[in-house]
Parts: C-alpha cells; sequence; structure tokens
C-alpha cells in the first residue's frame, strides 16, 4: 500500500504539513508506505490548453505531454494506492499552487464522453485535509464548502471516493502581538489551537488509517 500526500502550503511545518504528516502516520500504522510532496518545492504551471492528452492515437494520448516538475510526479501517482491533498484556503479557494497541480492532474485522464468518464487506471481513495482561518459560521456563510464542492465531484469522477476534513478557525502565527490582526481575539485562537487542533489532527490520522486498511468511503463531508 503507497500512500501519497501534496501540501498545497507555502509552509512545510505548519496546520496543512502537520496535518498530512498525522495523516500519513495513521497510514504508516497500517502498514502502508508514505511519502509527502511539498508543491512550493516545484517548478511547474497549470494546464497549458494544448490538448495533447485528449488527441486520437496520439503519443500523449491520457497522459500530460507538458514536461516539467511534474512529470514524474504524475507518473508516481499511477503507482499510489491512496492520495490526500492538503491546501488552505486563500479567498475562498485552494491555493495557486494546488490549483495548477490538480489541473495537470485530472485533466489527463478526464474523456470528452457522453459520460465524461476517467482514464485512470483503477479506483483509489482521496481525501482532502481543507485549512482556513473563518471559523465553521463563516465557512458556511461565504459557501466554502459549495466553492469545494466541484473539487470534490472531480475528484470523485476521476479516482472513485473522496473524503474531506475541514479544518477551521487556524491559528496564523506564533506571536499575534506582530502583526495587524484586530478583527481576531489572540487568546481565542491560541485557545482552540490548543483545545481544537489535536482533534484534528486525531481526524487526520484516522484519514490516514482507513485509506492504508482499504476502507472505502461514501461520505464525503
Amino acid at each position: 500500500m503507497k500512500v501519497l500526500a501534496f501540501n498545497g502550503s507555502p509552509r512545510k511545518t505548519w496546520n496543512t504539513a502537520v496535518l498530512l504528516n498525522h495523516a500519513l502516520e495513521g497510514a504508516a500504522s497500517q502498514g502502508a508506505e508514505t511519502e509527502i510532496i511539498h508543491l512550493y518545492d516545484l517548478n511547474y504551471k497549470g494546464c497549458i490548453s494544448c490538448f495533447a492528452c485528449k488527441l486520437k492515437n496520439g503519443k500523449s494520448y491520457g497522459k500530460c505531454a507538458y514536461k516539467d516538475d511534474l512529470t514524474p510526479i504524475l507518473e508516481k501517482i499511477e503507482q499510489a494506492d491512496a492520495i490526500i491533498f492538503g491546501s488552505p484556503i486563500y479567498l475562498g479557494a485552494v491555493t495557486g499552487e494546488m490549483r495548477s497541480f490538480l489541473e495537470r492532474l485530472i485533466f489527463q485522464y478526464l474523456v470528452y464522453d457522453k459520460n465524461y468518464s476517467t482514464l485512470f487506471p483503477k479506483k483509489i481513495q482521496t481525501g482532502f485535509i481543507y485549512t482556513m482561518n473563518v471559523d465553521n459560521s463563516r465557512l458556511q456563510e461565504m459557501g466554502y464548502e459549495r466553492h469545494l464542492n466541484l473539487t470534490k465531484m472531480a475528484l470523485q469522477r476521476t479516482f472513485g471516493a473522496v473524503e474531506s476534513l475541514f479544518v477551521t478557525d487556524t491559528y496564523q502565527f506564533d506571536d499575534y502581538s506582530n502583526y495587524v490582526v484586530t478583527a481576531f481575539d489572540p487568546e481565542k485562537k491560541a485557545k482552540r489551537r490548543k483545545e481544537e487542533f489535536p482533534n484534528d489532527c486525531k481526524k487526520a490520522f484516522e484519514m490516514g488509517a482507513r485509506f492504508a486498511a482499504g476502507v472505502i468511503t461514501k461520505e464525503t463531508y
């Protein structure tokens, strides 16, 4: 069992990365081979709309033809048994690096037939861990779930199954006094970080353990 995690945050030791590492620890607890890949370490761009992956009898049919740092990563994904993505939410969406990665990953497998079927060679479990500064009520008010549902649908269609974890009201700084952040109460942020973030880490661990155990998730949120 191979489980890959993709960190779409520029930070390697903060919320998103911590949660992804807990998910991989969960997978490893079930004997899985694990690896985390930090997207900000790679030099790549999103889909360039060349359509080589759609060309009849083309040598790149079903494969992204553009060559850059993502090329070996996309090949590695076909050997994975489960994938866990992670990204902070910036302005209501995943980071640009994550979005570009998903374009390259998913579009190559998307068939323009009546069912919009997939060329990915097998069914695997995928997960997405979202971290965000807004609390639960703001998440609902701003329609984050509705917007991110499009990503869920794309992953489900491509790979077969998807599970999402929303981690809200995250702690952004070691010392809030150094920044202009009067919209937030640093004490409440610190309290939530201490009391709730460990529970979020546990949920991430359990996600990884389920994936490595081969449990297919029906529920997506």
